[in-house]
């Protein structure tokens, strides 16, 4: 049975919308925290994956991995500090924060197999696991998994938690198909992209509940982004292009600006 939201005619749907945004006024919270999802959205998302996968690397390999992941930590702390202090959607801030838990994340998941040992398989499944337990207790605890209901404290935080989660499992599924499988990075991320369609079809075609959809896609960003963006930074002997960490991260880097900075002036020029 679809949820009542998504069967609702326009009237009922616009309804309950300004319904929730006098109860937002009432209760001291604001509107959703996070942006719509619109193609720019997929880009910039798919973007801050890449640049994530090749600073990670950039870092660990001019640093000791112990100061590395700390630089990432501290930065990563900073930029959700500040994405829960303000009270709506910023670009900027948004963004800030979902490209420093993609260099966390990458860390973190790269120390689970290189410091720890374990194996890409392994680290896949654990993520998968921590992923479900995340989302079982967001949706026991506030009923939704939407993205548009971020409107308070707690359900931002079930959501970047679910956020961080997302790009560890990733990172372990991209390294599980280049790596485990022997597919390499182009290889790999030919085949996410094929993937990432089919929650895109199946949700058009109603097979899918847009959720689930969501997440699914969401998911499949991660490896996407970061086997093309290694593909084109490791030497041609690891199959890519020999571009270098540094200068695919700050290609990567100064594309993410100019999307948000664009979706900054375009917001700005958006009536209430």
């Amino acid at each position: 049975m679809m949820p009542e939201e998504l069967t609702a005619g326009p009237r009922v749907k616009d309804t309950l919308a300004v319904g929730g945004r006098l109860q937002n006024a009432v209760s001291g919270t604001s509107d959703s925290k996070v942006p719509e999802v619109t193609l720019l959205f997929w880009v910039v998302k798919i973007l801050t994956t890449g640049m994530g996968e090749t600073t990670s690397d950039f870092l660990v390999h001019r640093f000791e991995p112990e100061i590395a992941l700390s630089l990432g930590f501290v930065a990563l702390l900073i930029s959700l500090v500040l994405q829960f202090s303000v009270r709506r959607y910023i670009p900027w801030v948004y963004w800030t924060a979902v490209a420093m838990v993609s260099v966390f994340g990458t860390m973190a998941a790269d120390a689970v197999h290189v410091g720890l040992g374990v194996p890409y398989l392994a680290s896949t499944l654990f993520f998968t696991v921590v992923l479900a337990v995340v989302f079982l207790l967001w949706h026991r605890r506030e009923k939704t998994l939407s993205i548009h209901s971020i409107t308070t404290r707690r359900r931002e935080s079930f959501y970047w938690t679910a956020v961080l989660t997302t790009f560890a499992l990733g990172t372990a599924t991209g390294d599980l198909t280049a790596y485990t499988l022997g597919l390499g990075y182009l290889a790999s991320g030919i085949m996410f992209a094929v993937c990432i369609a089919v929650p895109a079809l199946a949700h058009r075609r109603r097979l899918l509940a847009a959720i689930p959809a969501f997440w699914f896609a969401y998911i499949l960003t991660r490896p996407l982004g970061a086997s093309f963006a290694d593909w084109t930074a490791v030497s041609a002997d690891r199959g890519g292009l020999d571009l270098g960490t540094g200068p695919v991260s700050l290609v990567l880097a100064a594309a993410i600006v100019a999307l948000v900075a664009f979706l900054t002036i375009a917001r700005r020029r958006t009536p209430a």
